[in-house]
């Protein structure tokens, strides 16, 4: 077997990141990203860099299980007018050959999408998971991944994004800020109370926060403006596998017991329709907040 990774970060990406111990540029040496004080980080079989130091997060993100469930989901199409949405909006915040940052990248999914609609851009997605960061590098050929807590400092140059994505996950709003350029932007999605409410009782799912976001403006709203919010609802009809990897992928796998989860959703009577429902923001950076 081979000792080194089969696919190794692009000379774009080393224009991005930063060394986490010192704020370094990183260069590729045997093997692994190195900066001029030899702090050293592998770079996996799959392509990707870990840059975790020190403290650890408190979950290591989404499970195998997880990532493998998200990603049956997503390919069965139920989601892709939301898809299609957040790539169209990136097409129109972004240059061609923008550098995109996915905060939380998940299987990179919607980083690909926004890849395909920027055909000269970089996407970066930053992630805790490992099983996330080899399913991004395989979304797409221009997509790379490092593993990073998002809520900590990121390793990553000041103003070198065009366009941060923040799909479903954690927002740094401080970092989201620090990485754009003056000119970039921020593209959130976040669910609304409304999101799989046909699930919700029926299955024990965790619910939406109604005052989500409100409490993510507020967040946000010391270091950017918004620029619009649009809201996107539809009613994709699930089966009932459809419906076990949607709930596998999500917080509630944390607190539902899997054979009893099947029991209720044979029960429950598939297929069914149910409401995708989601909030498509634009964030702008304040001129002020340097």
């Amino acid at each position: 077997m081979p000792s080194g990774p089969s696919r190794l970060p692009s000379d774009r990406l080393l224009t991005v990141l930063t060394c986490p111990l010192c704020r370094s540029g990183l260069t590729r040496a045997d093997g692994a990203l190195r900066c001029p004080a030899r702090h050293t980080f592998d770079i996996a079989r799959h392509g990707h860099v870990s840059l975790l130091t020190g403290r650890r997060p408190a979950t290591s993100g989404d499970s195998a299980a997880m990532v493998r469930s998200r990603a049956a989901f997503l390919r069965t199409g139920h989601y892709d007018p939301l898809v299609r949405a957040v790539a169209a909006l990136a097409a129109g915040l972004a240059p061609a050959d923008a550098t995109v940052l996915d905060a939380g990248a998940g299987t990179g999914h919607y980083l690909a999408a926004v890849l395909d609609a920027l055909p000269g851009a970089l996407g970066v997605g930053l992630d805790t998971s490992s099983a996330a960061l080899r399913a991004t590098v395989r979304a797409h050929p221009r997509a790379e991944a490092a593993g990073w807590d998002v809520w900590r400092p990121w390793p990553v140059r000041t103003g070198c994004a065009h366009l941060v994505l923040n799909v479903f996950a954690p927002r740094n709003g401080p970092e989201f800020r620090r990485v754009l350029r003056p000119d970039g932007a921020l593209l959130v999605v976040t669910p609304t109370p409304r999101h799989l409410r046909e699930l919700r009782e029926e299955l024990g799912l965790l619910t939406v926060d109604p005052g989500k976001e409100e409490r993510l403006r507020r967040t946000l709203s010391g270091v950017f403006r918004l620029e619009r919010a649009e809201p996107l609802e539809f009613t994709p009809e699930l089966t009932g596998e459809d419906v076990l990897s949607l709930v596998a992928m999500s917080p509630s796998a944390h607190h539902l017991d899997t054979g009893r989860l099947r029991c209720r959703v044979a029960r429950s009577g598939t297929p069914v329709r149910v409401t995708a429902s989601f909030v498509v923001s634009v964030y702008r950076p304040l001129a002020s907040a340097q």
